[in-house]
């Protein structure tokens, strides 16, 4: 894929550049959606990031993009983000037990659900832990993290402020890390999903997934940085018709509501700050009033069960690369215009 970023019209009013925030979603294999999304909004040339909240896969994304931003401007970014997700198809090959029946993932959806590997898998899963199944706590992820972001450079000095999140296990308490103290635990202890890896022991503390707590944490950006416009990517789809009713479909409903609700918790309280900015009973001098945009993808997203979420194969990451440069081309084409004027999302009717 060619990283050749597009110029902005000179002599437009288009050709400004805006900076905005970034809240990326976790999602496993999903985080291909927010590469595309990335990978179009940084090649239209007229964004900029000032911070990006993360977590899970989001935390993946948003470390390599600010690593390659730091180092070579906008297409060191696009071609780090490039470098890595090949990477990740690489290692999902030669290490993922879900990989026994390949021809799996070349189904329509995607999805790894008919694959006797996977089955096994998620049998083994639930009777007995990572400390059993995996005892020598190996992670693939750890290798090409450390392949593709200096994490001490970027300790050092980063272009975008970064804000990841974890999941304290023993206090539930959000541990949010900053560039100051990201390293390649603190991404891993982000994408900790719990019955697949052991918790990540940082400082004494231990750390799972930080989806459960904050997928991703909007409250950093709102403190730490001075634009107020805040790009969500979503990879969870909100809206899923239809009752499920198979074991199966129950718990990717549930997997999609857990790593959902945080985020809408915090959405009704920007909304509710919102109401009263508006009403005249809180000044912005007070308080900052958000404005808030959505990239989502729910009627391509509900295609695909939470097991695809650990589907590596290149086909697949390459699809939902390109359905997320789509999502985000007919983003910006529709609210380019609203970046520092207003919310593009109704707050009130998609979260509350």
């Amino acid at each position: 894929m060619s990283v050749k970023t597009r110029k902005p019209r000179a002599g437009t009013a288009d050709s400004k550049i805006k900076t905005i925030n970034l809240a990326l979603q976790g999602g496993g294999a999903h985080g291909a959606f927010a590469w595309g999304v990335l990978d179009r909004l940084i090649e239209d040339g007229r964004i900029a990031f000032e911070g990006i909240s993360a977590t899970s896969a989001g935390a993946m994304n948003a470390a390599v993009l600010a690593y390659g931003w730091t180092q070579g401007g906008r297409d060191g970014a696009r071609e780090s983000l490039a470098n890595f997700w090949r990477a990740v198809s690489e290692a999902g090959s030669r290490y993922s037990p879900y990989r026994a029946m390949p021809w799996a993932a070349h189904l329509g959806d995607f999805s790894l659900d008919h694959s006797p590997g996977y089955f096994l898998m998620d049998m083994a899963t639930r009777l007995f832990s990572p400390y059993q199944l995996n005892p020598w706590n190996f992670n693939p992820l750890r290798d090409v993290l450390e392949r593709h972001v200096d994490f001490a450079a970027m300790r050092e000095h980063s272009a975008i402020k970064l804000f990841l999140a974890a999941t304290n296990v023993e206090t539930c308490k959000v541990r949010i890390f900053q560039c100051s103290d990201i390293t390649a635990d603190a991404v891993l202890a982000s994408a900790c999903l719990p019955f697949m890896f052991q918790a990540v022991e940082i400082d004494g503390e231990f750390y799972w997934d930080g989806g459960y707590v904050g997928n991703p944490a909007i409250y950093p950006l709102i403190y730490h940085c001075d634009s107020r416009d805040v790009v969500i990517v979503h990879l969870n789809p909100i809206v899923r018709r239809g009752c499920p009713r198979t074991a199966a479909e129950i718990l990717n409903r549930l997997n999609e509501v857990s790593f959902n609700s945080s985020l809408m918790r915090e959405m009704r309280a920007i909304a509710f700050v919102t109401s009263l900015i508006e009403r005249g009973k809180l000044s912005q001098d007070e308080a900052k009033q958000m404005l808030i945009h959505s990239i989502r993808a729910d009627e391509e997203m509900v295609h695909h069960g939470v097991s695809s979420k650990l589907n590596s194969d290149w086909t697949f990451l390459t699809h939902l690369r390109d359905k997320g440069r789509a999502h985000a081309d007919r983003w910006l084409a529709s609210h380019f215009g609203d970046i520092g004027q207003r919310s593009s999302v109704d707050i009130r009717g998609e979260f509350l």
